[in-house]
């Protein structure tokens, strides 16, 4: 694990080199960095698999290839575009919004257990977001990416929630209701979980620097 983590802070490294290059390259010849990135990509991703878990090539290269993008203004960060989800198992599932407050959980916030899941965790909005499951069908630990709301991790349950049906955390009720509702689609098992997770194991997957740029698709979208 050591050495797996050893070259991919190697492959990072030189990968951010080379964007470093690129940007001066542009800078000097007025050539487009994303044509550069995107060259690196179409030469590597035939060759690559990777995790979102970890910090592979495939993911940084993506990382670069939509940073350079980005800063041209030529796009917006959307991980729903950047990464093919069609390689992962899809489950359809009836998914609906939850908060932390009275209205889903019965408590209150001078609750000493208001906003903490099932798992031990602290709800959460991020780019990693916490949700909650049947146990039986998705336990706990498993990631999911929900399109229109990004990844989810399983770290609740609820009586309501049986079946095909995940409950996805947001801060308020009228985010619920403005930016969700209740929607019937498919969701993708990025992967399953092993029936733990904690606060370490939630802060590694939203601090994960090869998936940064796009972060801000999903924390707190519903403030700006």
């Amino acid at each position: 694990m050591d050495r797996l983590k050893m070259v991919s802070i190697r492959m990072l490294m030189s990968v951010l080199f080379i964007a470093a290059l690129t940007s001066t390259f542009q800078f000097i010849t007025g050539v487009e960095a994303k044509s550069i990135a995107a060259s690196i990509y179409e030469k590597v991703k035939g060759d690559i698999s990777y995790s979102i878990k970890n910090h592979t090539l495939y993911a940084v290269v993506q990382s670069v290839k939509a940073d350079s993008e980005i800063a041209l203004g030529k796009t917006e960060p959307n991980l729903e575009k950047q990464f093919d989800w069609s390689k992962y198992p899809v489950k359809k599932v009836v998914a609906t919004g939850y908060t932390a407050g009275y209205e889903s959980t019965g408590k209150n916030p001078d609750h000493p257990e208001f906003g903490i899941t099932y798992s031990g965790v602290k709800v959460k909005r991020d780019l990693y977001s916490t949700v909650a499951a049947d146990l039986s069908v998705f336990p706990i630990g498993t990631i999911l990416f929900i399109p229109e709301y990004g990844f989810g991790v399983v770290a609740d349950k609820g009586g309501a929630i049986k079946g095909n049906r995940v409950d996805l955390y947001y801060e308020t009720v009228d985010d619920v209701y403005t930016h969700w509702g209740k929607k019937e689609l498919d969701v993708y098992v990025v992967e399953m979980g092993d029936g733990s997770l904690t606060e370490h194991d939630l802060m590694s997957l939203n601090e994960d620097v090869s998936m940064q740029v796009f972060r801000q698709q999903y924390v707190n979208p519903e403030r700006k």
